[in-house]
Parts: C-alpha cells; sequence; structure tokens
C-alpha cells in the first residue's frame, strides 16, 4: 500500500471507525498523490519560469488557444482552457456546498464534506462504487432502478443487485425494504435510494421518508454499518404536496455513528446542462468532522485522477456564472413550471378510464419520468415497436413497464401519446 494511502486510512480509522470499514478495498488503497509531479507542480506554482504542467502557455502567459475555439466563448480564456483539479473548482464547490444548505435547511449547523466534482452522476454513482463496492457486497437498489447500475456497478466491480419490492398499496414498500436491509445478519451494508426514482418518477411522502431513515437508524444501532447513496439527480422536481422536498441525504447524513450518508448529485437534470457533464459527491456521518472529511475527498479524488484526471473546467466555470447570476432563480423557477404543467397533463390525461383496459400508472409524483404497467397478456416490446412505427410514439420498455419522459412532451401533445399508448395495446390484443 503507498505510504499516502496508508496515512488518510490512519485518519479515517482514528476518526470513524464504521466509515474506514465500509471502503471497499480500492477505496483503502486509493489515495491522491501530493508528491510526485502534482506536488512539485504545485510547489513551482508563482516562480518566472514555471515548465511543470503538461499544458502550453502563450508568450504572454496566458493559456494558448485556437482562435477557431477562442471565438466561440466570451469568457476569460483562465477559466476555459486549463486542467480543471481533480477535486473540481474551489469556487463551484463552496458554492454547491452552500447550495446544498439551502436547498435543505434542516442540515443547518450539520457540518459535511467539501463536495468533490465529477463528471455527472453517472460518473458519481461510479465513483462511489470504487470507494465503498467490493466484488463480494451486495448493493440494495429497487426493483425499480436506473438501468445504468448494472454498468457502473455490477460491470465495474463484480458487485450484485439486490433487490427489495418499491411499491405497495400505492405508496413506498416499507416493509419490503426494512427485510432486505436486514438480510444475512449483521454486517456491511449499501443502500442506493433514488428521488425521484428513475423510472416511476416516485418520491416518498414526508411521512415515508421518515419511516425510511428510522428503519435504517434501526439497523445501524443493531450494530450494522450502512452506507447510503443517494443518487439525486432529479433532486428538487417535486409537483405534489406532502412529498419530501428535502434529500434524504439530509437526515441520514445525522442519523448515527454507522452510517455514512453519500450524496451523489449535479446540475445535470436539476439545471437543464444534460451535455455539461458536472456532478458531485458529498459526504455526511453523524460526529463527522474537517480532518474526516478532508481524508475522504482526498481519496475520491485521487480516484477522479485515476479515472478520468479532472472534470472540463468549462462546464465548472458556466455553471458557476450561471448560479452566481441574479436571474438564476427566476430562470429556474420559470422551467419548473413548464415541467409541472407537463407533470399535470399527464394527471388529466390519466382520468381517462377507458385505459384501465390496457394499462395503469405506476405511483409518481415529481421528476422527469412516470411508468405505466401494461395489462396482463400484453408485451411490452410489441407494443413498444408498434408505437413507433404504426403511431409515432417512442417510450422505453423495461418489460410489461412502460417509461413514459413527460419532461420531453409537450404539455399540448400528452393526450395524444397516451391515446397511441391505448390503441396500440388495444392492437396488440386482436
Amino acid at each position: 500500500m503507498n505510504p499516502q494511502a496508508a496515512e488518510l486510512n490512519s485518519v479515517i480509522q482514528a476518526k470513524s471507525t464504521p466509515v474506514f470499514e465500509l471502503l471497499s478495498e480500492r477505496g483503502k488503497n486509493i489515495f491522491f498523490p501530493k508528491k510526485g509531479i502534482l506536488g512539485q507542480t504545485a510547489e513551482a506554482k508563482g516562480t518566472k519560469i514555471n515548465a511543470t504542467i503538461g499544458a502550453a502557455i502563450e508568450d504572454d502567459g496566458t493559456p494558448m488557444r485556437l482562435e477557431a475555439v477562442a471565438s466561440k466563448i466570451n469568457m476569460d480564456p483562465s477559466l476555459v482552457f486549463p486542467y480543471a483539479p481533480s477535486f473540481g473548482r474551489p469556487d463551484i464547490r463552496a458554492k454547491w456546498k452552500s447550495m446544498i444548505y439551502e436547498k435543505n435547511p434542516s442540515l443547518d449547523g450539520v457540518e459535511l464534506s467539501l463536495p468533490v466534482v465529477t463528471n455527472a452522476l453517472t460518473h458519481g454513482i461510479s465513483m462511489a462504487g470504487y470507494m465503498f463496492a467490493d466484488a463480494e457486497d451486495e448493493i440494495i437498489v429497487p426493483d425499480l432502478f436506473w438501468g445504468n447500475y448494472n454498468l457502473t456497478l455490477t460491470n465495474a466491480y463484480g458487485c450484485s443487485l439486490g433487490k427489495f419490492n418499491l411499491f405497495k398499496d400505492g405508496g413506498f414498500d416499507l416493509e419490503s425494504f426494512e427485510a432486505k436491509l436486514n438480510e444475512g445478519g449483521i454486517g456491511k451494508k449499501i443502500v442506493i435510494l433514488n428521488f425521484p426514482n428513475n423510472p416511476s418518477g416516485y418520491t416518498p411522502t414526508v411521512e415515508e421518508q421518515d419511516a425510511i431513515v428510522d428503519i435504517i437508524k434501526k439497523a445501524a444501532e443493531a450494530g450494522n454499518k450502512i452506507v447510503t447513496i443517494t443518487d439525486d439527480a432529479y433532486f428538487g422536481l417535486v409537483y405534489e404536496e406532502g412529498i419530501a422536498t428535502e434529500s434524504i441525504f439530509a437526515p441520514l447524513s445525522q442519523l448515527h455513528e454507522n452510517v455514512l450518508a453519500v450524496k451523489v448529485d449535479g446540475a445535470t437534470k436539476e439545471d437543464y446542462v444534460w451535455g455539461f457533464r458536472v456532478g458531485f459527491i458529498t459526504y455526511g456521518i453523524k460526529g463527522g468532522d474537517a480532518e474526516l472529511y478532508s481524508a475522504l475527498e482526498a481519496k475520491t479524488a485521487g480516484a477522479i485522477r485515476g479515472n478520468i484526471s479532472n472534470a472540463a473546467n468549462i462546464s465548472q466555470s458556466l455553471l458557476l456564472s450561471a448560479f452566481e447570476s441574479e436571474e438564476y432563480a427566476q430562470q429556474k423557477e420559470a422551467k419548473y413550471h413548464i415541467m409541472q404543467k407537463r407533470y399535470d397533463a399527464v394527471k388529466e390525461a390519466l382520468t381517462d378510464e377507458k385505459y384501465k383496459e390496457c394499462f395503469e400508472a405506476i405511483p409518481y409524483n415529481s421528476g422527469y419520468f412516470m411508468c405505466v404497467q401494461l395489462a396482463e397478456g400484453l408485451v411490452g416490446e410489441e407494443v413498444r415497436q408498434l408505437l413507433i412505427k404504426k403511431y409515432g410514439i417512442g417510450l422505453i420498455a423495461l418489460g410489461n413497464v412502460l417509461r413514459v419522459a413527460f419532461s420531453a412532451v409537450a404539455a399540448s401533445d400528452v393526450k395524444e401519446m397516451f391515446d397511441g399508448i391505448y390503441h396500440a395495446c388495444k392492437d396488440c390484443k386482436k
């Protein structure tokens, strides 16, 4: 083991034995190199002649760049062309942390890590797997989950996905979740909580979220060491009263010394910048302090350094500029109302009783998606293909569940879409 990794492990062990025990073997062995090229480059910062970093500099000391590129970007070249740190730009990390507190008021006074910048949420989930998942580990997910977990976790790290039933009687199946969490005796547990859920578009009610947190607390009190990865890709897009508006990360990050909360989030869906690829990993645990979090940040940045080097500087700079803009909040509110209108159009369309002959909606209340469960005898893939060929409608088939991305459908087109699904189902029944 590299001495720098051992040094970080010593800090983590001294501060929190459960966190150290939750680390994967990769997580224990990773470190951010303070020495070597990076260390020598840092020491040379400010020198008159700096020939350390692998980037080209113009004679005037600014980043070397092609006018064909620079002419398209109305920003200071220093915010665009140089490498960003593997940890992410310090300014956007600080800003995102302040925004986490603004969006989750119950975190007031709770000490969290400084977010580490990832190449959006897929990479964030992957880096969480790098840090905590070994090949023999099972990661607990609902039976309706984002399919990319298979590539980022099972394919990449060899762990398995253990599923619990997401819904019961029109709401979150607390009994199934509790049974799955406590399956197999006391030990290390890894849980992914994705709300609003992809594909269902469901966020727990306030009462359900409280119950989920209580289930995790009881499991921790029994001696389990638990890492909860909150996939907050669609955070903030809640359309009904009584639904939890704060991330479940907020209560989990201050729940118990045996529960490490890992928040994976980003601007991708929240701020409608899918191609920017800027996400964040933030840590929280009861009793956590700056020294513990600094060690976790260093390990995470080391994993990123060894994986993609760093996230794009220009994307981070553009986002920070937007976050600090006076128009940001107003513009984001306007887009939320468009999404709300589309959601309301879905609810209105589904009041048509004839649809129940062919499909019924799975519980939904938030996010980008909703799903319909096809009636018995129908085959999802057959319906999907017919929708494309005959009705000009594209959906995703997940077995006999069809996922509808209403985020991408104008409110005026929603009724036509569901009528198309209905008629395609009738055609397939013939």
